[in-house]
């Protein structure tokens, strides 16, 4: 046999190829198909996807989404499309709430140190929001001064109505008469509530009326 009919054809593996009788190992060749037959008839029937791409992951929110390098270490594992959604389910479950925490306490954390910046200070905001939590507490129902309280916004407006010495929605300012319809009546007529529409302004407004008339 000359050295030319007996080269390997090229697309043939070596493996594949019989360099003495100048032929493919037809055998070799036939148990090879039959391992990845089995293998991939194997994952199929367990619900593995051909591909990563194969993977039909549901989430919920904008945090968290498909990720296509997870879903390729997810298949390399044998990962069935109801275990790699497990996968994702959990994340969302465990994860998000603890994402959201971490959120919640910077977007806190930077409310607080605007609010120092802006009263001058650690010390003197500390002593501020000592002076507008018994104002606050004193002036207002409980859902409204927790509102008012929790953004930087909301902060400087109880600020500025305590500095102007503003009535709140309880009658004498110190909480002993109870809730005045007069006075939620004369903060109607502030041109805050009908014609600048403070969001603040009428949340005090509507929570004074719930609080008042709670059965209407």
């Amino acid at each position: 046999m000359s050295a030319a009919s007996s080269a390997r054809p090229d697309g043939v593996s070596e493996k594949f190829w019989d360099p003495d009788k100048g032929e493919v190992r037809t055998e070799a060749l036939i148990k090879s198909y039959r391992e990845l037959e089995r293998k991939l008839g194997g994952l199929a029937g367990r619900g593995v996807p051909e591909t990563a791409e194969g993977y039909e992951i549901e989430t919920e929110g904008e945090l968290l989404t498909a990720d296509p390098e997870v879903n390729e270490i997810l298949h390399e594992a044998g990962f069935t499309q109801a275990q790699a959604q497990t996968v994702y389910s959990l994340a969302a479950e465990r994860l998000l709430p603890m994402v959201n925490e971490m959120a919640a306490e910077f977007e806190a954390q930077n409310q607080i140190g605007r609010l120092e910046d802006h009263f001058g200070g650690k010390d003197k905001w500390l002593e501020t929001s000592r002076q507008l939590g018994q104002w606050g507490k004193a002036n207002f129902p409980d859902e409204v001064f927790s509102a008012l309280s929790t953004t930087y916004e909301g902060v400087l407006a109880l600020h500025n109505m305590m500095a102007k010495g503003e009535p709140g929605l309880i009658d004498g300012g110190q909480g002993g008469g109870g809730l005045s319809e007069s006075g939620l009546r004369e903060m109607m007529n502030d041109p805050r509530y009908w014609r600048d529409r403070d969001p603040a302004f009428a949340a005090r407004v509507g929570s004074g009326f719930k609080a008042l008339f709670p059965d209407k």
